[in-house]
């Protein structure tokens, strides 16, 4: 199988990963905007999680299932491009109409389907790029992709901010109270959430099978019975890599969307001293969280880039340690700092963990998995994200007012002390062996 896979250039890598942009130019408007939009329409600040259960219920329930579908699949563009493609097409249409709702029951539901159609590109995506690379090239494959969150994050955060050094009115609202510069970063996203996946499928074109796998692959039983046998057979032969990384991503997972949700309302206390989503000066938190957010991303593209070497001399565990005890401390110092510009320098180790968090997990996941199982794998692997996320949503909002005070500085103290654990908990991960050829009694065959 590893004859059949050829080495790719750094420029090819590139363009298999460029669809990434857009997919985290989405997710990037999202983090950043839907908060702010969801008070907009009426939400108040205990509710925002629950307000965000969308993405994570969607993750749970469809990308397991996809992932294990798109290693079944047979199609003449691939098992992994028609997951890509109309996944990026339902995203973009979400994104057109998101900053339009007209209601907040609108605009959660809307996320709903826009997160269904991020999910079932998202893990097809991860488990095409295992299967176009040797395993030498996975660390930059990864951290490649890594490289694009941070860039089209950095691009999403500062969209509205650009907007107005452009010339638009910062407080010019629609009838909703959003604000127009919202409005129209949505609709940059929509163009890029499909034209970049598009890029990536016509470069980079996926392996075709050989006519004996293809001849197995139809053999196997399909159907959604057959998917769901898949997706419980793999979780009982889960590798204990796999099953360790749980704990990190448990941590790492509830303090990130504790940060996400939390840290617009917290920047407005603690920079313009408001809580009122009509205000200008929660207008302005939106606007500086905009700006560090991209400064983060900007750090992470740059970052993703130079871990590479040191992946591969260090390993993907110890990087990824260091990374998330920096942002960990940042976010501990962060709801304490009252001038703009110091606020960047906990940013650089925020920036650092989302590009860890983006790659070096996934090459310790790689290394652990049967290749002929990328898709199931790596689409149960997203479960260990949503499920601390669901976590988070449904808890948070019962001591929020108890045990945080009401105070969204306090959930982002909270997160920071949730990465340090993370950061504990990645260094019991143990190390893993080249994995064998899965033993299913349904085993799909081997990835092109």
């Amino acid at each position: 199988m590893a004859a059949r896979k050829p080495h790719l250039s750094f420029w090819q890598i590139l363009n298999m990963n460029f669809g990434f942009f857009g997919i985290q130019f989405s997710f990037g408007l999202q983090q950043s905007n839907m908060s702010p939009i969801y008070q907009y329409l009426g939400a108040d600040e205990a509710s925002l999680p629950l307000l965000w259960l969308a993405g994570p219920i969607t993750g749970l329930l469809v990308q397991p299932l996809v992932g294990a579908m798109s290693d079944r699949t047979v199609t003449r563009w691939g098992r992994r491009t028609p997951y890509f493609l109309i996944g990026a097409l339902i995203c973009s249409l979400g994104l057109l109409v998101m900053p339009f709702s007209p209601t907040l029951w609108f605009a959660a539901g809307l996320l709903w389907i826009l997160d269904a159609a991020n999910n079932v590109t998202m893990e097809p995506y991860r488990a095409y790029v295992n299967d176009r690379l040797e395993k030498v090239q996975h660390p930059a494959g990864f951290l490649s992709q890594a490289a694009f969150t941070g860039l089209a994050q950095t691009l999403a955060y500062l969209a509205p901010s650009i907007l107005v050094w452009l010339g638009m009115n910062k407080d010019a609202v629609n009838g909703n109270n959003i604000p127009h510069i919202t409005i129209v970063a949505f609709l940059i996203g929509a163009l890029f959430s499909f034209s970049t996946v598009w890029w990536s499928v016509k470069t980079t074109p996926e392996l075709p099978l050989s006519p004996e796998e293809l001849a197995e692959l139809k053999a196997r039983p399909s159907g959604v019975r057959a998917t769901l046998a898949e997706v419980a057979t793999a979780i009982r032969d889960m590798p204990v890599t796999m099953r360790r990384l749980w704990w990190m991503k448990l941590f790492q997972w509830y303090g990130m969307l504790c940060y996400w949700i939390y840290i617009v309302p917290a920047l407005a206390q603690s920079m313009f001293q408001t809580s009122d989503p009509a205000s200008t000066g929660f207008r302005d938190a939106g606007l500086l969280n905009g700006q560090i957010g991209g400064f983060y991303n900007f750090v992470a593209f740059i970052a993703a880039f130079a871990m590479v070497p040191y992946t591969r001399r260090f390993g993907p565990k110890a990087v990824h340690a260091v990374c998330l005890t920096l942002a960990g401390l940042g976010m501990l110092w962060l709801p304490s700092i009252t001038d703009k510009l110091w606020l960047f320098v906990p940013m650089i180790g925020v920036g650092l963990a989302w590009a860890s968090i983006m790659g070096n997990p996934y090459v310790m996941l790689a290394d652990s998995i049967p290749p002929e199982r990328a898709g199931v794998y790596m689409g149960i692997f997203n479960m260990f994200i949503v499920i601390p996320m669901i976590i988070q949503m449904l808890t948070l909002p019962l001591y929020y007012h108890a045990w945080l005070g009401g105070h969204p500085g306090n959930v982002i103290r909270l997160a920071g002390g949730l990465l340090l654990c993370a950061a504990v908990a990645v260094c019991f991960v143990p190390r893993s062996a080249a994995p064998a050829a899965s033993s299913s009694p349904s085993p799909t065959p081997p990835a092109a």
